[in-house]
């Protein structure tokens, strides 16, 4: 059995939750801040509403592209976000997390919990990645987000 880990990233942000919200919700905001640092994101689609879907990609800067998805569980606006989170093929299918590099012990299936509340001077914002397996894998995810939230901080400003 593999000892799961939930990764928590928790970031301020100098501007108004609206703005926050939108950032993940906006299909052409996604684009402009989705991947880790010197990535890009060509593709982004959202279907916001539960039981509704997303689809985004990050493009290395050797031109490889993956493909994320999930399905929306909860949509509270400007206060949550629940949605699963998977490898996908570029049509949105679920593919095993092995077919991008990635150990038999990284689940085909995560959960992405955000949550956002005012604070002065700007916006709190909670991401739990729940269901990441302990150790490297774990570790490459957390920098990989940190590297998307300073790309989203800089879009915000």
């Amino acid at each position: 059995m593999t000892t799961t880990h939930d990764a928590v990233i928790e970031r301020v942000f100098n501007a108004p939750r609206e703005l926050v919200w939108k950032a993940w919700t906006d299909p052409e905001q996604v684009m402009r801040w989705w991947g880790p640092k010197a990535w890009t994101s060509p593709i982004a689609k959202i279907d916001l509403r539960v039981g509704g879907k997303y689809l985004f990609s990050m493009k290395t800067t050797e031109g490889e592209i993956y493909y994320s998805t999930g399905t929306y569980q909860e949509v509270t606006p400007m206060d949550k976000l629940v949605f699963t989170d998977s490898f996908s093929d570029e049509s949105g299918n679920i593919i095993s997390p092995t077919q991008v590099g990635m150990s038999e012990n990284f689940p085909e299936v995560l959960l992405i919990t955000l949550t956002f509340e005012d604070v002065p001077n700007g916006t709190r914002m909670t991401l739990r990645h729940s269901g990441m397996p302990v150790g490297g894998e774990r570790e490459m995810t957390e920098a990989g987000w940190q590297e998307s939230l300073d790309k989203l901080e800089a879009t915000l400003r």
